[in-house]
């Protein structure tokens, strides 16, 4: 009797951390839609692009804005009611959406679609190694952070030196270390479902949560293969 309980219970439990999942993949998803299609409408807007790229201020300001949002977000997202947290994250989504139009005048428009189907394999292949595998990756996630603090200020030094060589090996430890989270923040977000709470506005934010954290591991992996892979114009 005490076996078959708690057989039921180890069910109930992957269960409802599968639907848990899927409503993570499903905000992740539309938030990646929403970025596709401002950045696509914007790009062929050339009265938009005037706008956004005509003064060298606005995309400064947008990615200040960008920065400031996605760490308000990330950190008050629980404190905010569930259709804040949506809207701020759709709204983060969009703004990334403009400033990702200016892909559109450096690369061209098969690369950019072949290089998100890489993408799109690569995350899924290891988001679903981190949802299914039985080991821990708890040990990757303070290598994985030091490698993208490392990344993030070779990147600023390389600002100065220009150096193609640094450009390319940031690029390759970039896509390494956003292979390594997206395994990674797959299983954290999987064990951090409060059971439980299905249905209520915690579980939503919990999802839109898991849901950025997924959705900025895609883009970053996507613009580090779009240096790799992407045509210029």
């Amino acid at each position: 009797m005490d076996s078959s309980y708690r057989t039921m219970s180890v069910d109930a439990t992957a269960a409802e951390q599968q639907r848990f999942m899927v409503r993570v993949y499903n905000w992740m998803t539309a938030g990646l839609a929403i970025t596709g299609f401002m950045a696509f409408y914007i790009s062929n807007s050339p009265a938009m692009m005037n706008i956004i790229f005509g003064n060298p201020i606005m995309p400064i300001v947008l990615i200040i804005a960008q920065i400031g949002l996605v760490f308000w977000l990330a950190s008050r997202v629980m404190q905010m009611s569930a259709s804040q947290a949506t809207g701020v994250f759709m709204l983060y989504a969009g703004l990334t959406g403009v400033t990702f139009s200016a892909i559109f005048m450096a690369y061209t428009t098969a690369s950019i679609f072949s290089t998100f189907l890489v993408t799109a394999g690569t995350f899924g292949a290891m988001s679903l190694y981190g949802y299914t595998t039985k080991k821990d990756l708890t040990s990757w996630g303070s290598f994985l952070f030091m490698g993208l603090i490392g990344i993030i200020i070779a990147s600023l030094v390389n600002i100065f030196m220009q150096s193609s060589m640094m450009h390319m090996i940031i690029t390759y430890a970039g896509v390494l270390i956003f292979v390594g989270l997206t395994a990674y923040d797959t299983q954290k977000i999987k064990e951090m479902n409060i059971l439980g709470n299905e249905g209520t506005d915690e579980d939503t934010k919990e999802a839109i949560r898991g849901a950025l954290t997924l959705y900025l591991d895609f883009i970053n992996l996507f613009l580090m293969l779009l240096r790799l892979m992407g045509d210029r114009r």
